[in-house]
């Protein structure tokens, strides 16, 4: 099997960032964004969907949260996209439920190249630590944007920060099943025989 590896860069006026991934990881991360509880759901991410990972974001924190919350889930849509290649082989389709104490997040995910987000439900508190709850959509939406998945997640609960990090261990298991080699394919899981 060929390296699924990815490295991207992403220099604006309100962040920079550097992403390294390794799909066929071990669960290793070193992650650094200024937000330690956003750093939290990046090591989780890491760690549930076996992806090797680094992020390094030096972002505009004195105005909020958003641009590097958003613009690193950019730079993973695409460490995703370029580490996926032509997606040949990959099982394409997923879903995973995972619960954190009372809470309870689904993702339903298609490594399918046409970009497509749905939530439902609502984070019980406005932050956990400093970042935004409602960012933890946003970042999913923008990854699903940049990697081309068709994502559908929702959340339940009643504490925020078991809300968001079910939601990221989540994502990362349904990524994970979906990434994944299916040594009987050859070829994409297409009819139309393209990602």
């Amino acid at each position: 099997m060929t390296d699924r590896t990815a490295a991207v860069t992403r220099t604006t006026a309100e962040t920079d960032i550097e992403v390294t991934l390794d799909v066929d990881g071990d669960g290793d991360s070193t992650v650094d964004t200024g937000i330690g509880f956003f750093d939290h759901m990046l090591d989780s991410f890491s760690t549930h969907g076996l992806f090797d990972l680094t992020v390094q974001c030096d972002g505009d924190l004195e105005i909020d949260d958003h641009h590097t919350v958003e613009d690193v889930a950019i730079a993973l849509g695409e460490a995703f996209t370029e580490a996926l290649g032509d997606k040949r082989g990959i099982r394409r389709f997923a879903d995973r439920k995972v619960p954190l104490d009372e809470a309870v997040a689904g993702v339903v995910v298609d490594v399918s190249g046409r970009p497509y987000f749905a939530f439902d439900g609502a984070f019980s508190q406005a932050a956990v630590g400093g970042m935004t709850s409602h960012m933890a959509k946003h970042f999913c939406r923008s990854l699903a944007t940049n990697a081309g998945l068709t994502l559908h997640c929702e959340v339940d609960g009643e504490n925020a920060h078991h809300e968001v990090e079910a939601l990221f261990k989540g994502l990362a298991r349904a990524l994970d099943d979906a990434t994944r080699i299916d040594e009987r394919r050859s070829d994409v899981a297409s009819t139309k025989g393209e990602l």
